[in-house]
């Protein structure tokens, strides 16, 4: 049942040579990989905007230079993760480039940030698709959570079910909400030049004097726009996902995000100014403008229904660079070796889940709140940045291609620009990604302790000619049994083939049980030899534990190994295993942590 239910989430298993069929197109890689920075248009004015608001109305004109210069940095952003495609071919992104050019360190900062930030790129997507959604029915308000928590689940599901499936079905979502942005924003403007604007539209003039503000408060919503760039990075990390030449088509698709992003975001950000949009707890930056462009008409809802679906659905480029960037740092012993697995359907399906898990625990801590994760979200993104940027330089340094002057000075603005607005995160912002500066040091710590429990184990598991294995001469074999019965007879003659070191242990309670049993098992099996213990307390395990010890160590003189056979009965129907004693479970589990026993189970199938 659960198989069927399975297939049925995720579809039939497709064979590992399948895999070149699950590459994607620039057309399907733009929408499965572009749609973070993309949603991030519904955003990032917004943020610039609650920065503003807390000087006064006039100080929204300032939205306007402050955009241009994260446009200057979406540039910069660009050419910089352009060369590091073409540098890095195999992915990695930030993580390849600072452990490379840096050091390991350095490596498993930008790692770490990157995989706590895609995280944030699903709680935060689908908290703001959410928002979206009540904002056009209010009266879902007070189910924020849980509806975002359910759409976590299925874009979970959608992703199990392979990655140009997914694409396949995100990109219509993707390029609607392009559309629908171009089109409120080319009626916008149209509606502007021609002076079709409400009488009650109000914005001050660019350059107007603005009491109170500062540039510490400048840098602030400066910092706060940036949040649209997040999601830049993806494209970098996810190069083995596109279709050969995958370097070159990923190149391509970056700049057609860099592009849109750029069109979309100036857009809002002019239409947000010149119709004087404040930002509203209960109703997003684009709501507002979509009703003062179309009013609360088809056209409205059409923004407002692809808004809702590209905040929700950019998810998914969390979850299309999370399971790769997982995979690297695993193949690097980093991480859990689950995490290099390929599921039934060829993606990585413990990142894929892991990142699902992870996201809806951290929506329901947040509730909801999307204003309260942007800052970790941006801070989360621009560490990497500013450390897959100085790795670039380091590199050019080095190795002074061809064109290195160029290289290194696109690379030296974007760490300089990259470093400055993570500065002021930090300043501006303290209060709110404190918890960055605990917790990198602590994954950092997590994924070298991770790598040391691996290379232990690499040098246990190692093979020298100089070191050969210790024989084994024999071995003695010990099987606990309760009574006279199928199960235990099928475990004696089990033991029998094996060897004729047999020791069958019967732990008794009291004199007359002891006595009667010695008696039965004599005219039973009086060539296998009977060892009965007794046990003051009723305990079955330590009695036992310690005749297997005392077994154990006169065998390892003579280099014999000690077994322990368990019989274990297995019952037809699963609820009858409550009906019957498990002490078996309880031996087993404690033996198997002896270091020089050996623990098997003779399992005995019942019929009814």
């Amino acid at each position: 049942m659960l198989s069927s239910f399975k297939r049925f989430l995720i579809g039939r298993p497709l064979k590992s040579t399948a895999l070149g069929e699950q590459k994607l197109n620039i057309l399907k890689a733009l929408a499965i990989l572009s749609s973070d920075a993309l949603s991030s248009v519904a955003y990032g004015t917004e943020q610039i905007l609650i920065v503003l608001a807390t000087v006064s109305v006039i100080a929204y004109w300032y939205s306007v230079p402050i955009a241009v210069g994260v446009l200057f940095l979406l540039a910069a952003l660009i050419l910089s993760y352009r060369q590091i495609i073409y540098s890095y071919p195999h992915g990695g992104g930030a993580y390849i480039v600072s452990k490379e050019n840096i050091g390991e360190k350095a490596g498993l900062i930008a790692g770490g940030s990157l995989l706590v930030d895609y995280i944030l790129t699903v709680a935060v997507s689908v908290s703001a698709g959410t928002d979206a959604i009540t904002s056009a029915f209010p009266t879902l308000h007070q189910h924020t959570v849980g509806i975002a928590c359910v759409l976590v689940v299925l874009i979970t599901i959608l992703n199990l079910r392979g990655l140009t499936e997914s694409a396949t079905i995100l990109a219509y979502p993707v390029y609607l909400f392009v559309i629908a942005l171009f089109l409120l924003i080319g009626v916008g403007l149209y509606k502007i030049m021609t002076g079709d604007v409400s009488a009650t539209v109000q914005h001050a003039p660019i350059g107007a004097p603005v009491q109170g503000i500062t540039l510490f408060l400048l840098l602030r919503a400066f910092a706060s726009g940036c949040s649209a760039l997040t999601g830049v990075e993806a494209i970098s990390n996810a190069i083995p996902s596109f279709k050969d030449p995958a370097p070159k088509n990923a190149a391509k698709t970056l700049i057609l995000m860099g592009t849109l992003l750029a069109l979309l975001f100036t857009g809002i950000t002019f239409l947000a100014y010149y119709y004087g949009i404040s930002p509203k707890h209960d109703e997003t930056v684009v709501s507002q403008i979509a009703k003062e462009t179309f009013g609360r008409n088809y056209l409205y809802f059409f923004v407002q229904g692809t808004t809702a679906l590209i905040l929700v659905l950019a998810a998914n480029t969390g979850y299309s660079a999370f399971p790769l960037l997982a995979y690297a740092l695993a193949k690097d012993k980093y991480m859990p070796r689950m995490f290099t697995i390929r599921g039934d359907r060829l993606g990585y399906s413990n990142g894929i889940v892991s990142l699902g898990v992870a996201s809806i625990l951290l929506i329901i801590f947040s509730r909801g709140r999307t204003e309260h994760l942007i800052p970790l979200y941006a801070v989360g993104v621009f560490i990497p940045f500013t450390l897959s940027q100085s790795g670039m330089i380091i590199k050019w340094l080095r190795e002074k291609p061809a064109g290195w002057v160029a290289k290194l000075s696109a690379n030296l603005i974007g760490a300089l620009i990259t470093l400055i607005v993570l500065i002021i995160f930090f300043l501006t912002k303290f209060w709110q990604v404190w918890f960055v500066i605990l917790f990198l040091p602590l994954i950092v710590i997590a994924f070298k302790r991770i790598n040391r429990h691996y290379e232990a184990v690499g040098e246990q598991l190692r093979i020298y000619s100089d070191k050969p294995a210790v024989p084994i001469e024999g071995n003695v074999i010990i099987v606990p049994v309760a009574g006279i019965t199928r199960v235990v007879e099928n475990s004696i003659n089990y033991a029998k083939s094996l060897t004729d070191q047999i020791f069958a242990v019967y732990v008794s309670f009291d004199r007359e049980d002891e006595k009667r049993f010695e008696e039965k098992w004599q005219q039973w099996q009086p060539d296998v030899r009977l060892v009965t213990l007794q046990s003051h307390y009723r305990s079955v395990l330590i009695p036992l534990s310690k005749f297997i010890d005392t077994v154990e160590h006169k065998a390892s003189e003579n280099n014999y190994r000690v077994t322990v056979l368990i019989p274990q009965f297995i019952t037809k129907k699963s609820w009858h295993n409550i009906l019957h004693n498990q002490s078996s479970l309880l031996i087993r589990t404690y033996l198997i942590f002896k270091k020089k026993v050996i623990v098997s189970t003779l399992p005995f199938h019942f019929k009814k």
